[in-house]
C-alpha cells in the first residue's frame, strides 16, 4: 500500500474508536468546566414549574392601557332655529272713531306708555264738560241740604237723596274720563314700531289692530330638541347662538316645553340672548348649541369602543387581577377629537390597544401605553377642554 492510504486508514481507526467510546468532553461548548458539581447544574436550569409559568405568561395576549383623564363635562348639544322677539303685539283701537292722530312710523322705538294713536273726541268731551258741571250742581244740592237738616227744617231722608244724587255724578264723570282717556292708544311695552295698520283720518272700529309692536332686547333663539336630548338640558343652563352673520352670542335657557310637537316628536326650547343695541333682529336662522348639565366624563379617542356578545357599546378595562372586563358607557359628548364618555369608574384601566381580539374575562398582559399614546390623549383633553 502507498503512504497515504496507510494514513487515511489510522484516521479513520481513531475516529471509529473516538466515536465508540463516547468521551466528547473535549468538545468546547459541551465541556463541564472542572470542578462544577452535579447540584451546581440542576440549580442553573430551570425548574418544572418556573419552565411551565414562563410558558403560560408567553401566552397571554399582550394590551395597552392607560388612565384616562375625567372631569366635569357638559354636552352640547346643536340645533337648527330662529331668532323670535320677546314680546309681540297687535296694538288695537280701544273705541271706534276717526284717527286724529297717528304719532309713530315704522321703525321707531316707543317707551312704554308712549301714545300711538289718537281718535278724535267728538262729542266726548262736551259730555265730559256736562257731566263735570252736573257733579257741581249735586254738590251745591247737597251742601244746602245738610245745613237745612242742621236746622231742623229738612228731613233727614233729603240729605240722603242729594248724597247719593252726588255720588251718580260722580260716577258720569268718571265714566266720561274713561271714554276720553280711550281715545288714546298707548304702548303696552318699550319696544320698535313693526308696522302700522291705520293712517290718519281714517276710520277705525274699536277692537281694529292700529299697530304692531315688538320687543327685541332681549331677543329669543328657538329651536327644537329630540326627546332623547331633553333629559340632558334644564332651564336657566349656558347655550351659544351662532347667528347667518357668524356672530356667537351667549344666553341662557328661560324656557322648555313638555309638550312634544306631535308631527316632529320634539320639544320646544327658548335661549334668552340680551340685545340692547337690537342688531339682532327677529327671524334669522340661527345654530343653537345647548350646554347641558355638567356630569363626570372620561376622554377618551373613538377607537377605545368596543362591542360586548350582546351588541352593546362599552370600553374594556383591565382589573387588580389582569382580566378584561367589558364596561358598558354612555356618550356624554361627541366631539371632533373625542369622545366624552360616562358611566367609567375613576381610575380604570382602559385598553386602548388590543381591545378587539381579547374576550370578556380573560387574562391578559397588560402593558401601560408608551408615553407618546399618553400625551395625545392628554393633548386632546387639554384642546377640548379650552374650546
Amino acid at each position: 500500500m502507498r503512504l497515504h492510504q496507510l494514513a487515511s486508514i489510522a484516521v479513520l481507526a481513531v475516529a471509529a474508536w473516538w466515536v465508540l467510546t463516547g468521551e466528547f468532553s473535549t468538545v468546547g461548548s459541551a465541556a463541564k468546566s472542572e470542578g462544577e458539581t452535579p447540584a451546581a447544574t440542576e440549580a442553573a436550569a430551570p425548574s418544572g414549574e418556573t419552565q411551565a409559568a414562563q410558558g403560560e405568561a408567553a401566552k397571554l395576549q399582550p394590551v395597552g392601557w392607560v388612565k384616562a383623564p375625567q372631569t366635569m363635562h357638559a354636552r352640547t348639544i346643536r340645533i337648527s332655529g330662529r331668532t323670535e322677539a320677546d314680546k309681540r303685539t297687535d296694538v288695537a283701537a280701544r273705541v271706534g272713531g276717526i284717527v286724529q292722530d297717528l304719532l309713530v312710523e315704522k321703525g321707531q322705538a316707543v317707551k312704554e306708555g308712549d301714545v300711538i294713536m289718537r281718535v278724535d273726541p267728538e262729542a266726548r268731551s262736551a259730555a265730559l264738560k256736562s257731566a263735570q258741571q252736573l257733579l257741581d250742581q249735586r254738590q251745591q244740592e247737597l251742601s244746602a241740604a245738610e245745613k237745612l237738616v242742621k236746622k231742623g227744617t229738612l228731613p233727614k231722608l233729603q240729605e240722603d237723596n242729594a248724597r247719593s244724587a252726588l255720588m251718580a255724578a260722580w260716577n258720569q264723570v268718571e265714566s266720561a274720563q274713561a271714554e276720553l282717556d280711550r281715545l288714546e292708544v298707548k304702548a303696552p311695552f318699550s319696544g320698535i314700531v313693526d308696522d302700522t295698520k291705520v293712517e290718519k283720518g281714517a276710520s277705525v272700529s274699536q277692537g281694529a289692530p292700529v299697530a304692531t309692536l315688538i320687543a327685541l332686547d332681549p331677543v329669543l333663539a328657538v329651536g327644537e330638541v329630540n326627546e332623547a336630548d331633553l333629559g340632558a338640558i334644564a332651564v336657566g343652563n349656558k347655550a351659544d347662538v351662532r347667528l347667518v352673520t357668524g356672530n356667537i352670542v351667549e344666553g341662557a335657557i328661560r324656557f322648555i316645553s313638555r309638550v312634544a310637537t306631535p308631527a316632529t316628536r320634539t320639544y320646544k326650547v327658548e335661549v334668552e340672548v340680551l340685545n340692547p343695541d337690537l342688531k339682532i333682529p327677529a327671524g334669522m336662522t340661527t345654530e343653537i348649541q345647548l350646554r347641558g348639565t355638567p356630569v363626570l366624563a372620561t376622554l377618551l379617542p373613538r377607537s377605545v369602543l368596543a362591542l360586548s356578545n350582546s351588541g352593546e357599546i362599552g370600553v374594556r378595562i383591565v382589573d387588580a387581577e389582569d382580566k378584561v372586563v367589558f364596561v358598558p358607557i354612555d356618550i356624554v359628548d361627541d366631539r371632533p377629537e373625542a369622545l366624552y364618555l360616562g358611566g367609567l369608574p375613576e381610575g380604570a384601566r382602559v385598553i386602548v390597544a388590543g381591545q378587539n381580539f381579547v374576550a370578556d374575562g380573560a387574562k391578559v398582559a397588560p402593558v401601560e401605553a408608551d408615553a407618546e399614546t399618553v400625551k395625545k390623549l392628554l393633548d386632546e383633553a387639554k384642546a377640548s377642554l379650552t374650546q
